[in-house]
């Protein structure tokens, strides 16, 4: 293995950096195709879910594209495709914001909500089977903690950038 420490070089993986990056991909690879594979088996994606269950938070069940874009980490012409797709399902339907004239709003429509309410109790099961059930109340709290750290915006640059690491693959 090779170290790197030329200004602007890759800042290579240690051993134990490059166990913990593959774990962390290992869980939300088993995790989300555990809960995929239960939700399929009931006739939903993941995404559907994800919108059903937002736009069901949402007073009168209606929210913009925008936000259900920005929610979801989806950029908007993505979510638009999939709300095209759900819509011709009758799970939503879209119509002009009035206060965004580029804009569009999902609205829930009953067969999605009742889609969403017999969908609900598989996705609880679910998301208890593959991951909750799994770990102790400490370990939930470690990960919350974690998610947190990981949700914030990073600060300008990295401040150990130069400094040389062992080269793991990544």
């Amino acid at each position: 293995m090779s170290t790197n420490s030329s200004p602007g070089a890759a800042r290579w993986l240690n051993h134990d950096e490059d166990r913990a990056w593959r774990a962390f991909r290992r869980v939300m690879v088993t995790v989300q195709t555990g809960t995929a594979r239960d939700l399929a088996a009931i006739g939903l994606s993941e995404p559907d879910y994800e919108v059903l269950s937002t736009l069901s938070e949402h007073p009168g069940h209606t929210g913009t594209l925008r936000e259900q874009a920005d929610k979801m980490g989806w950029s908007r012409s993505r979510l638009s495709r999939h709300a095209t797709r759900m819509e011709a399902r009758g799970l939503l339907r879209r119509a002009p914001d009035p206060t965004d004239g580029r804009g569009c709003l999902l609205m829930l429509t009953a067969q999605g909500l009742d889609a969403l309410e017999n969908a609900a109790p598989t996705h609880v099961a679910s998301v208890r089977h593959h991951f909750i059930d799994r770990l102790a109340p400490a370990d939930l709290a470690a990960l919350e903690q974690i998610a947190r750290k990981l949700e914030q915006p990073q600060a300008d640059g990295d401040p150990d950038e130069r400094s040389p690491t062992r080269r793991s693959s990544a």
